[in-house]
């Protein structure tokens, strides 16, 4: 997108774009989403920016109005295979925070200074610097939804001091944390602020772009639902999924309502909190929610083959993986199989939620315990990262990798892709789908399945 573009983007308040640009005001050194309410600002006034750290790194702060750090991430991150791309993907993943750039960079397989240099020319920042921002986001959604001490706050967000935290609150949102929680705080009929505490879970909303159809959605979780991991109970447009989370620092239980309001509304319960940040964003590649659906109805939608289907379903969404090597062994066994796995070897809860009782065994429990056959092969592979499925795996290597395991074919393979992965170009063999589809490839099949075109 060239300036004329992006400006008429802005000016026309254009929410598509919400996510894919951000734009600054030299004059009053605030940065919004194309979508701000506020007045259109002067073109010449005007500064564009591809991440939201990028414009918090030249100095610009978060508009309280539009809150463009809450708005959905962009799909190009998980369109680009390049180390950009990947890098993006695993500094959402909490990467940087918990393994530092050093510990990026050895995922990648590039130098520190490589990745700097790359991440910096592409998005306008550096590693840190969207680490930062990404924290900066955690720690306000900590504190406009739970009354956690913000001391408490700080470290959970990730931190390494409070005087960071401070500071870093202060330069994106020009305010103190007291300050930004006392904003957002509702108040009673009595006057006293109602908080949220920590037990009740941390409520999200998780925003996306455009057209949703849940349903589609919802319908695959509830046909896929392993007992003790997962369930989902309600009527088609009211459901509730629920499922466990294995994380770094411990496991969470996520609820998600189906019905879509530009957000899908969540509720999150966590044993450690420092773990929000990754949780929220694999909810976000479950879900499909950081997609271009406007992009991908426009490429498909061009085809004769396709057009009346994506006129009956637009926004039809590809859905990713909470746990990629979760969703590698469940491709690879079946759901009944998977429910034996969960009984005889998954981690049990400290407290039982409902029916959900055990986050999935990982990879080294099942290879340890069934090291034989197909499963004994892949959960192997991942024990030992011979095969990886993590948010910053080159998914050509990660594909080489499966087709060489004993016992998995093309198909189980181009699911792993498609769901472990988020790769959204992906053709099962066999499949007639032209390369015109390209690069949503991945998005074209669903809306064969979903026409009953393929099983």
């Amino acid at each position: 997108m060239d300036a004329e573009t992006r400006y008429e983007a802005v000016r026309s308040r254009d929410a598509r774009f919400d996510g894919e640009f951000f734009f600054a005001v030299e004059t009053t050194r605030i940065y919004c989403r194309p979508s701000c309410p506020a007045v259109t600002p002067k073109r010449q006034n005007v500064r564009y920016y591809t991440t939201a750290a990028a414009a918090q790194s030249s100095g610009f702060r978060a508009c309280r109005r539009c809150r463009p750090d809450a708005v959905p991430g962009s799909a190009e991150w998980n369109v680009r295979a390049d180390v950009v791309g990947r890098a993006m993907r695993l500094i959402g993943d909490g990467v940087v925070d918990r393994e530092g750039v050093g510990g990026l960079a050895v995922r990648l397989g590039y130098s520190a200074r490589q990745v700097q240099r790359q991440l910096t020319a592409e998005v306008g920042a550096g590693p840190v610097a969207v680490a930062r921002a990404q924290r900066a986001h955690t720690a306000r959604v900590l504190l406009q939804t739970t009354g956690l001490p913000i001391t408490e706050i700080a470290f959970a967000a990730g931190f390494a001091s409070v005087r960071q935290f401070n500071d870093t609150i202060r330069a994106v949102y020009a305010s103190t944390p007291s300050e930004l929680r006392a904003a957002a705080a509702p108040r009673s009929g009595t006057g006293t602020r109602r908080t949220v505490t920590p037990t009740a879970g941390i409520p999200l909303r998780l925003a996306h772009r455009g057209p949703y159809q849940s349903a589609a959605v919802f319908d695959l979780l509830a046909h896929e639902a392993v007992p003790g991991v997962e369930d989902i109970d309600g009527t088609p447009g009211r459901r509730t999924y629920r499922r466990t989370l294995r994380l770094p620092y411990g496991t969470g239980i996520v609820a998600v309502d189906e019905r879509s309001r530009g957000w899908l509304d969540a509720r999150l319960h966590l044993t450690d909190l420092r773990d929000l940040t990754t949780a929220v964003q694999r909810l976000r590649r479950l879900f499909d929610l950081d997609a271009d659906p406007y992009a991908v109805d426009e490429r498909l939608g061009a085809d004769p083959r396709l057009a009346p289907l994506v006129a009956a379903r637009p926004g039809l969404r590809s859905p990713g993986a909470a746990d990629p090597d979760e969703l590698a062994v469940r491709a690879l066994v079946g759901r009944a199989e998977a429910e034996r796995l969960v009984r005889r070897y998954g981690k049990a809860l400290d407290a039982p939620s409902g029916t959900l009782t055990h986050v999935f065994p990982e990879p080294a429990v099942l290879a340890e315990a069934e090291p034989d056959g197909p499963l004994g092969a892949l959960t192997t592979a991942l024990a030992d990262g011979t095969l990886r499925l993590d948010a910053g795996a080159e998914r050509d290597e990660a594909q080489e990798a499966l087709l060489a395991l004993p016992g998995l074919d093309g198909r189980t393979a181009a699911e792993i892709r498609t769901r472990a992965l988020g790769d959204p170009d992906v053709v099962p063999p066999g499949v007639d789908v032209p390369d015109a589809w390209r690069p949503w490839r991945s998005y074209a099949v669903q809306h064969l399945r979903a026409a009953g075109e393929l099983e």
